[in-house]
């Protein structure tokens, strides 16, 4: 993707714009060789003319795998285990600048030891002496990293990524509204890159145990950064708040509000996900809802530098049937399913916002206030003071009132 162009996509009202341009993300630097591969496009980007995403995109030590010369080497930095992210911005969806961010670049760490994964290590691995030595003969590299056939989360091979999840992930980046699912931001993924069917084969050879037997591929998704909310990163709220309020230049007692506002108005979205997709199957007499499965806040979510979470690791969600019943039983779930997780990271901004612009007093008081301030313009979620204490009521996309679900937020 051309760096300097961005889609042909105007900023949507009430999504906000990030401060002072683009941003350069940190991170350990990750050099990857990019070869022309099948692709499989997002239809929202099917009109976009983005040759070079055509692509994969390799770590050094497989290019030995592979006839020819890569097309060119790109300066990638790390990005979760599996991942890794261009530190300059390529695109700009609804006003916020996204980076390309491929899933399935090979990890550089043994998941059953704590010995390094590296070329040396693979070639012992491998149960066929041609790749052991093919593997021995790639290009030397500070860090290598190692797709692999190792099954691995049913659905992928270790290191890398399996078609199955990865057409789940573009499933749901297409039911988006670009990066939109009723308030819930998404980091859409653009295309899946499919491996050759020879190098697959190869890497198949690569295992421990069981052998991966499906198709590999590459997701090329637009990732608004690579700061994660606690887990599979180096930086991340829940661990180094004070290093993200520099990064992404919060220098103001406004700015830090607007963040804990924007952080909050967008994790509620995510918790209430099943209530803003639900549908009633007239055949069925079910009702039916987009929920998590093996994916969570913590690790597979992406903080934005105003502060707005996006789901970046889409193939664990997926849609659930319910009876009538079981509706505001899900609903509420979901909630306590990542409750902990958003209060955990949204004390971690406001301690850093009190350590550097000044307390306001009362911890529950401020926080119902930026709630409040949250869910304001929410179409699904309205905060309401019952019996002196603030409960939020969750309504749905059936607009069935007898559905909805109330929940205390702040006890006073």
């Amino acid at each position: 993707m051309d760096p300097h162009r961005s889609p042909p996509t105007e900023a949507r009202r009430g999504e906000s714009r990030a401060s002072n341009g683009p941003i350069r993300l940190a991170g350990a630097p990750l050099d990857l060789c990019a070869y022309p591969a099948e692709t499989i496009t997002n239809r929202h980007f099917r009109s976009l003319e983005l040759p070079p995403m055509e692509r994969i995109y390799l770590p050094p030590p497989l290019t030995s795998l592979l006839e020819g010369e890569p097309e060119e080497t790109l300066h990638f930095i790390e990005d979760d285990n599996r991942g890794a992210i261009l530190p300059e911005a390529v695109a700009t969806l609804d006003g916020t600048p996204f980076y390309l961010s491929v899933k399935g670049v090979g990890s550089n760490v043994d998941p059953y030891s704590w010995r390094t994964l590296d070329r040396t290590y693979a070639s012992e691995l491998s149960d066929d002496a041609r790749v052991g030595r093919r593997l021995q003969q790639g290009r030397e590299t500070g860090s290598d990293r190692i797709i692999t056939g190792e099954l691995w989360l049913r659905g992928s091979p270790y290191g890398g990524q399996g078609l199955e999840h990865g057409m789940t992930a573009l499933k749901i980046s297409e039911r988006a509204d670009l990066t939109s699912i009723g308030g819930f931001l998404i980091a859409p993924v653009v295309k899946l890159s499919l491996l050759p069917l020879g190098l697959e084969e190869q890497l198949r050879h690569i295992h421990w145990y069981r052998k991966y037997p499906g198709r590999m591929v590459q997701e090329l998704r637009l990732v608004p950064s690579n700061v994660r909310v606690y887990f599979h990163a180096k930086s991340t709220v829940g661990n180094n708040i004070r290093q993200v309020f520099d990064q992404f230049r919060i220098d103001t007692n406004g700015a830090a509000l607007q963040f804990e506002t924007n952080f909050l108005r967008t994790t509620v979205a995510l918790l209430t996900l099943f209530a803003r997709t639900l549908t009633f199957d007239v055949a069925r007499g079910t009702y039916e809802g987009l929920d998590f499965h093996d994916v969570w806040l913590d690790k597979d979510a992406v903080v934005a530098p105003d502060g707005s979470v996006y789901f970046v690791d889409l193939e664990g969600i997926e849609p659930v049937s319910v009876e009538k019943g079981g509706v505001p039983e899900k609903i509420e779930d979901q909630i306590y399913r990542s409750l902990y997780e958003l209060t955990f990271a949204y004390e971690q901004i406001e301690q850093e916002r009190a350590r550097r612009f000044g307390s306001v007093g009362s911890r529950k008081r401020h926080f119902e206030a930026v709630l409040g301030d949250a869910v304001k313009d929410d179409p699904f979620v309205r905060l309401r003071t019952v019996g002196g204490n603030a409960e939020l009521v969750i309504q749905n996309n059936c607009q069935e009132e007898s559905l909805y679900t109330r929940f205390r937020a702040v006890d006073r």
